[in-house]
């Protein structure tokens, strides 16, 4: 998975599965810009790692829900770094809201933040990519959730079940520039989003339970997918999401 000489950029990088892709591609020899909108401290933390790795980096303070701030993302990439070889849309969040309780405010800002960012991400990147060449690749972080329903948190599952359909629409749109784009699907991670569940041991068991391996998975597990599907290993891999769910998606309790 040697990405050396690639420029990467992560959205919402700076904590969770964003901070384990970070690394993961910088240790395959990526240089990464570093998207956030919060603790700034977080992110001069990552990027020393980055650089004790051998790689470059530099944060920017981007609200990737705005079109005009991932513009200045994506130009801070190329003045640092000269050109977008990998782009990451990772960023999101989540209300935990059913279709009945959802205010029209929740619902645009996951919406936005969610789906919005990645496609305007996606056709920024890739606007980009075609101008330098030698085309590139797109992972849109989504989730189980863009094909496995939910209750009581509607507008995620709405949110990631359109990027369900623009990683599969954009990928063939953009196969002619050599550029691929593919979709991660996470299950439960342990993250700060599950600190709740993770601290219930009831909850946790309950969840532990449902997942045929038996356990959540660590971030760096995910980075690890994002790493290989950013690499030449994954050459003619595109309009697909990869599930990485310890099976959660196929279990069943038997009958």
């Amino acid at each position: 998975m040697n990405l050396k000489g690639k420029v990467a950029i992560v959205t919402g990088g700076n904590s969770g599965i964003g901070m384990a892709i970070v690394l993961e591609l910088a240790r395959q020899g990526a240089n990464i810009v570093i998207d956030y909108v919060a603790n700034p401290e977080a992110t001069d933390a990552l990027e020393e790692q980055v650089r004790a790795l051998g790689d470059q980096a530099i944060g920017v303070h981007a609200d990737v829900s705005q079109v005009a701030e991932l513009e200045t993302l994506i130009a801070a990439a190329v003045k640092a770094f000269g050109r977008v070889d990998i782009m990451v849309n990772n960023a999101g969040i989540e209300t935990r809201t059913s279709v009945l309780e959802t205010t029209e405010e929740q619902y645009e800002k996951v919406l936005s933040i969610n789906l919005k960012s990645a496609f305007f991400g996606t056709q920024l990147a890739a606007r980009q990519m075609i101008k330098q060449g030698g085309g590139g690749s797109i992972i849109n972080i989504t989730s189980v959730h863009e094909d496995w329903p939910m209750p009581n948190n509607t507008p995620y599952c709405v949110s990631k079940g359109g990027m369900r359909m623009l990683t599969r629409t954009a990928a063939v749109e953009l196969a002619p520039h050599n550029i691929r784009v593919v979709g991660v699907g996470p299950g439960a991670i342990a993250t700060p989003i599950n600190t709740a569940t993770m601290n219930d041991p009831a909850l946790l068991k309950k969840l532990d339970d449902a997942i045929p391996m038996g356990r959540m998975a660590q971030p760096a597990e995910i980075g690890t997918v994002v790493a290989f599907l950013a690499s030449e290993g994954a050459s003619y891999i595109t309009a697909t999401t990869i599930f990485a769910d310890g099976g959660i998606m196929q279990g069943s309790p038997g009958l």
